[in-house]
C-alpha cells in the first residue's frame, strides 16, 4: 500500500505541476521524477527582418548582436571595451598601425578554425564592398602567421575601434554569394533556417569558445508592432518589442521592460543664410533658423519632460546632446528648458519684435520655418506637433508637414527636419557636425561649421587612448564658451531618447541591458548569451 500510495502522490504532483507552467501553445516540458526541465527554446518578436541578410561585410550586426559571427573586441553591459576573439590588442605611437592577438581554440560551426587569414579577408571584402561600417581610413591588412593581425591606417582614426568592435568576423573558405542567406561563423549561435518574411531560426553552437547561451533553439518572428503585441497577448511568444502606445495595456504572465537608449530625436535647423545650392540643384540655408536666437530661443523654452511623459507615455528621457550617457558625454550641456521667459528675452535682444498675428519680426524676415517628419513616423510626427504647440505662444510659427524620405532629400537642407539618430560609435557624431561632412547624405544637412569644434573632433579622432578621445568629444560638445550642444551654437535642439520597450515573460530573464543605440537592428541581443528563465 505505501508503494501504490507514493506512485499516485507522484502521478497527481506532475499533473499539477504541468497543469501549472504550460502557460502558452508553444512551451514544451520535459518532466523526469524529482526535477522538472527548463524549457530551453525561446519565441521572440523583437524587430523587423533584415532585408539584406546576416553578412557582417555588408553590415550585418551594426545594431546588435551578429549572433552567428564573433568580433574581435566586444562591450560589456557597462560600455566598457573588452576582448572577443582578441586576446590582446595594440596601437603604435603614431596611431597607424593596430596589432590585433587571436585566441587559438576558435572554430567555425562547420569545423574549420578561425584564423588571421579570416580576419584580414573580413576587413578587406568590407573596406572593398563599401560597407556601412566606415573602412575607407584603412590602408591595408596584414597577417603574421595564424594569430597575429596587423591593421594599417591612413591617418590616426580613434574610433576604428569600433569596427573590431562590430564587424563580424567570416570564413575566407565558406563566404560565397549566398552567405548572407545562409551564414556560417564562430559566434554563440548557429544558423539554422531563414523564412523569408516569416521567421528566423538559431541554435546554440556548441563549440562556441564562451560561456554556452541556455537555450538550445531562438526563433526569430518578423511581426508588426500590431502584429507582435497580438501574439504577447496570445501567449505565442516569449517578448515582443511594442511601441509606446502599447505600454499601458497588461499582458497576462508578461512583465513590460523598458531600456534606456540614445535613440534620440532631435530637430536639425539649417544653420546658414539661403542663397546657395547642393550639386544637385537642391535649396541651402534658411534666413530665420540661421540666426542663433531663435535656435536657442527653441532649445530653452522646449519641455522636454512634458514630451517624454505626454508623447512618449513616459518611456523615455530628455535628450540634451545625440550621445546623452555614453562615456564621451559631457553632462555639463544639459540646460533648464521650458523656459518661456528666458527664450522671449534672447529673441527680444536679437532684435526680434512682436509682428502681425503674433509671429515675431525682424525687419522684414518673419519668424517662420517649416519643419519635416517622414510621413509614415507616428512618434515623430507627434513630437513635431508638440513642439511647434509648445513654441508657437514664442512667437514662432513652425508649420509641421510629412513627406516622404525621397521627397525630404530634396528639402533637408534648407528646411528643418525631425531626425533620429543614436550610435555607441562615437563617430556618428562627428559625422553630424563636422563641416568636412556638410550635405554629404543625411549628416550635417544644415551645414553647421565651428572651427574649434572641428579641431576638438579632429583631435579625438587622432588621439590613440580612448580616454584622451573622449576628453576631446567632450569639449566639441561643450568646452565652457563654446560648442554643438544647445549652450553653445545648438544647431541641433535634441529632444528625448525613446526606451525602447518589451513585453517580457514574467520567467525570462534578460539580463542587464546596456544603453540601446538606434533601433535598426536587435540592440537588445548584444547580452543574449545571458538570458535565461529565473
Amino acid at each position: 500500500m505505501k508503494k501504490i500510495g507514493l506512485v499516485f502522490v507522484i502521478v497527481v504532483l506532475l499533473a499539477i505541476v504541468t497543469g501549472c507552467t504550460q502557460s502558452s501553445n508553444h512551451v514544451k516540458e520535459d518532466v523526469s521524477i524529482g526535477a522538472q526541465e527548463v524549457k530551453k527554446d525561446l519565441i521572440l518578436a523583437i524587430g523587423s527582418e533584415p532585408d539584406a541578410g546576416f553578412d557582417p561585410t555588408t553590415g550585418w550586426g551594426r545594431y546588435g548582436s551578429p549572433l552567428f559571427q564573433s568580433t574581435l573586441l566586444k562591450r560589456d553591459n557597462d560600455l566598457n571595451i573588452v576582448n572577443d576573439l582578441a586576446t590582446d590588442y595594440e596601437i603604435s605611437e603614431d596611431g597607424l598601425t593596430w596589432t590585433v592577438e587571436l585566441r587559438d581554440d576558435v572554430v567555425f560551426t562547420d569545423g574549420e578554425p578561425l584564423t588571421s587569414e579570416d580576419v584580414q579577408y573580413t576587413f578587406e571584402t568590407a573596406r572593398n564592398r563599401g560597407s556601412v561600417l566606415d573602412l575607407s581610413i584603412l590602408e591595408k591588412v596584414e597577417v603574421d602567421g595564424d594569430l597575429t593581425v596587423k591593421f594599417t591606417l591612413a591617418e590616426p582614426r580613434s574610433t576604428f575601434i569600433h569596427s573590431l568592435i562590430t564587424t563580424g568576423i567570416v570564413p575566407k573558405h565558406a563566404h560565397g554569394d549566398d552567405y548572407a542567406e545562409n551564414p556560417v561563423g564562430s559566434g554563440p549561435f548557429q544558423f539554422v533556417q531563414w523564412d523569408k518574411g516569416q521567421q528566423l531560426i538559431i541554435e546554440k553552437n556548441p563549440n562556441y569558445y564562451d560561456n554556452q547561451p541556455s537555450f538550445e533553439k531562438i526563433t526569430f518572428l518578423f511581426l508588426g508592432e500590431d502584429a507582435a503585441f497580438a501574439a504577447a497577448k496570445a501567449g505565442d511568444v516569449d517578448m515582443a518589442s511594442i511601441p509606446s502606445a502599447f505600454a499601458q495595456q497588461q499582458v497576462p504572465g508578461m512583465g513590460l521592460e523598458a531600456v534606456q537608449t540614445v535613440d534620440n530625436r532631435g530637430v536639425q535647423f539649417p544653420y546658414v543664410p539661403s542663397g546657395e545650392t547642393t550639386e544637385d540643384g537642391y535649396p541651402i540655408g534658411n534666413d530665420v533658423t540661421a540666426d542663433p536666437a531663435i535656435r536657442k530661443a527653441i532649445n530653452i523654452a522646449v519641455d522636454r519632460e512634458a514630451l517624454v511623459e505626454g508623447v512618449l507615455e513616459g518611456y523615455g528621457t530628455p535628450a540634451y546632446t545625440s550621445v546623452d550617457g555614453l562615456p564621451w558625454w559631457n553632462s555639463e550641456t544639459v540646460i533648464e528648458d521650458g523656459d518661456m521667459e528666458a527664450a522671449s528675452t534672447i529673441l527680444q535682444e536679437a532684435g526680434w519684435m512682436e509682428g502681425n498675428n503674433g509671429i515675431l519680426q525682424k525687419g522684414n524676415l518673419k519668424a517662420e520655418f517649416t519643419l519635416l517628419y517622414p510621413a509614415s513616423d507616428v512618434t515623430r510626427q507627434s513630437l513635431a506637433i508638440a513642439l511647434a504647440d509648445m513654441i508657437k505662444p514664442l512667437g514662432i510659427l513652425i508649420q509641421v508637414e510629412g513627406k516622404s524620405w525621397d521627397e525630404i532629400e530634396k528639402r533637408m537642407y534648407s528646411d528643418a527636419v525631425l531626425f533620429g539618430w543614436g550610435s555607441h560609435d562615437p563617430l556618428e557624431m562627428y559625422n553630424l557636425y563636422s563641416s568636412k561632412n556638410a550635405g554629404i547624405d543625411y549628416y550635417n544637412t544644415g551645414y553647421y561649421q565651428n572651427n574649434v569644434v572641428d579641431d576638438y573632433m579632429e583631435q579625438a579622432l587622432a588621439a590613440t587612448d580612448q580616454r584622451e578621445a573622449n576628453e576631446f568629444w567632450k569639449k566639441a560638445l561643450w568646452d565652457g564658451s563654446t560648442g554643438l550642444s544647445a549652450k553653445g551654437d545648438a544647431p541641433w535642439a535634441w529632444l528625448v531618447n525613446i526606451d525602447h520597450l518589451y513585453v517580457v515573460d514574467e520567467q525570462l530573464d534578460i539580463g542587464k541591458q546596456r544603453i540601446h543605440p538606434h533601433g535598426h537592428g536587435w540592440p537588445v541581443t548584444d547580452n543574449l548569451v545571458e538570458w535565461k528563465w529565473d
